[in-house]
């Protein structure tokens, strides 16, 4: 069986890109640290989030040295709290709930980034190194008034921050 060079060249591409893609993908999902969101979280009652004392006041309270949770909200179509206020040099494990639709939940510039579903609580963890304003964003459709759903996390130098200030 006689293959002609040009044929072979094509499928020694191909290969190679098949190679190349699966390569990339492996490399992405094991050595840059990228992590699937935990489903820890737990699950709550979408319906009855007032009555959760989780979820009952969407709020920021330090459980450590410059370490905070922070009960979020998404519901068509704000965040509460908003803004989320946090210090500069802290660790912040995000809890985040809808009582309503799918949500998106992303802090542009961090590596924050996960899908907000009535019923699940997301948990995710962020630091913030520099104080800042980072934006946080719906990246689901959620209905008509989707493209106005955002908010803020106000990240303030350590010695400026107040438990409770602008929440």
């Amino acid at each position: 069986m006689n293959i002609h060079n040009y044929e072979k060249i094509w499928l020694m591409a191909a290969i190679l890109l098949i190679v190349g893609f699966i390569s990339t993908v492996t490399y992405g999902a094991t050595a840059v640290g990228v992590d699937m969101i935990s489903d820890d979280g737990g699950t709550v009652n979408a319906s009855a989030l007032d009555e959760d004392p989780r979820f009952s006041e969407p709020r920021v309270e330090q459980v450590g040295e410059n370490e905070y949770e922070a009960y979020v909200i998404a519901q068509q179509f704000i965040f509460r709290p908003d803004p989320i206020t946090v210090p500069a040099n802290s660790t912040v494990t995000f809890f985040v709930t809808s009582p309503d639709v799918i949500h998106g939940f992303e802090i542009v510039g961090t590596n924050a980034n996960a899908m907000v579903v009535p019923g699940q609580v997301t948990e995710l963890t962020v630091e913030f190194n520099e104080p800042g304003e980072y934006g946080l964003l719906c990246h689901e459709y959620c209905g008509a008034g989707h493209h106005t759903m955002e908010g803020s996390v106000v990240v303030q130098p350590q010695d400026e921050f107040t438990q409770g200030g602008d929440e």
